[in-house]
């Protein structure tokens, strides 16, 4: 049999995949795996600790691929537009994904999230960002610094839905972005 704790990890991933956080227990994850449940907790303290190890390996699995297919030099609307399709295209299909939206766990999520790899979203596009400024794709009078803080107030109201209402997302998101980068783009 293959590593222990791989086979718990795949096993959780299947059954995560197929019916959502809420519906998964340790049981049917060892029962799966081919591995008792005290072995489960040799490797995984709760089913939580194993959801979140899943659900950060899979949504950077999504976000590489979906990065991938895109083509960096596409105008910035279309490219942040088909980015944020796609993304919530991914989420609809993935119900590990989807329970970024979960009530129940969102809390916890973020914060892990958030503490795990801070705002990775917008981090790794500011070189794209400065590309487009020094292209004249989107506006150069605005500082780097300023433009940072644009992207993270979109992370910021991502890790607030409850507050907003988390029956609007992600529309409220793409709503906002949409604004923000024809008002980026208006050069």
């Amino acid at each position: 049999m293959l590593d222990k704790k791989a086979e718990i990890f795949k096993a959780g991933r299947e059954l995560f995949f197929l019916k959502g956080f809420k519906d998964v227990n340790v049981s049917a994850i060892t029962k799966r795996a081919g591995v008792g449940v005290g072995t489960f907790y040799n490797y995984y303290p709760s089913k939580e600790e194993l959801f979140f190890d899943i659900y950060f390996k899979e949504n950077e699995a999504v976000k590489k691929s979906i990065v991938k297919s895109l083509n960096l030099n596409d105008d910035p609307i279309a490219l942040v537009t088909k980015f944020l399709s796609l993304s919530t295209d991914t989420i609809s299909k993935n119900r590990i994904l989807q329970e970024w939206y979960n009530k129940d766990i969102f809390g916890d999520l973020e914060q892990r999230y958030h503490d795990k790899y801070g705002c990775f979203l917008f981090d790794s596009y500011m070189d794209l960002l400065k590309k487009w400024k020094l292209e004249n794709k989107i506006r150069n009078d605005i500082d780097d610094g300023l433009l940072f803080a644009l992207m993270k107030s979109v992370v910021y109201l991502d890790t607030h839905k409850e507050g907003i209402g988390i029956q609007y997302f992600p529309q409220v998101i793409q709503v906002l972005v949409e604004f923000i980068m024809k008002g980026l783009t208006d050069c």
